[in-house]
């Protein structure tokens, strides 16, 4: 059985929307907004699930850095993104324009590669849909990012494609429960100074929808 996860009540109400036949082909679960009550909702499901799950599907929106390399991997608003690695953005020391990071033996692992068997069978089906996507390392920090300079900084720092408040909580509890992850987004906003009249985020959020959705339904 699969387990399908997103932040908030309004991206999964996104995918009941499209669900049609998933009812018995997915678990679902909100794990609410923030990497510590990520970790904790799914850790909690995993463990109290009288379901066996084999597999986590992290869906949601996104901001999208401005790529330092004027390449043509720049998202844009509403594409679609996957995750190739996720990482913890923000777990050190904040020291103005930069982030000092703990060492791994205080914190344990904060980057996590997520190219998997799940990672491509997803993919696959991108393909075979011809659903257009981009793929790279998506960050999720503690605080959303409301400054260019600071989202600049993080960009150079780890080559990021995707900004989120939630993924790289959900790869740190899969990891530790052996379980395959795989993580949608779509680009809600870029990540700038704050600027939310060109948000795009129910648009993101049923673009995303129909998307997992199509995934769900040919793996599952």
């Amino acid at each position: 059985m699969i387990l399908v996860t997103a932040a908030t009540e309004f991206e999964m109400n996104a995918l009941m929307g499209h669900a049609g036949m998933l009812e018995n082909r997915c678990q679902r679960l909100v794990t609410g907004v923030g990497l510590a009550r990520t970790a904790q909702n799914v850790t909690r499901f995993l463990c109290e699930s009288k379901c066996s799950i084999d597999a986590v599907l992290n869906f949601g929106v996104g901001g999208a850095y401005f790529q330092a390399e004027k390449t043509v991997n720049q998202p844009q608003l509403l594409d679609v993104c996957v995750a190739e690695r996720e990482l913890f953005g923000d777990l050190g020391v904040c020291m103005g324009n930069e982030i000092e990071y703990l060492s791994e033996s205080l914190v344990g692992p904060i980057v996590f590669d997520l190219k998997n068997d799940l990672y491509n069978r997803c993919t696959q089906v991108l393909n075979r849909a011809e659903i257009p996507y981009r793929g790279g390392t998506f960050i999720s920090v503690n605080s959303v990012t409301g400054l260019r300079a600071r989202g600049d900084m993080l960009q150079r720092k780890w080559n990021g494609l995707c900004e989120n408040m939630e993924g790289a909580a959900v790869a740190q509890v899969c990891s530790m429960f052996s379980l395959n992850f795989f993580e949608l987004r779509c680009i809600s906003n870029m990540v700038e100074d704050r600027n939310p009249v060109a948000w795009r985020l129910q648009e993101a959020c049923e673009k995303v929808a129909i998307t997992i959705k199509k995934i769900v339904e040919e793996i599952s």
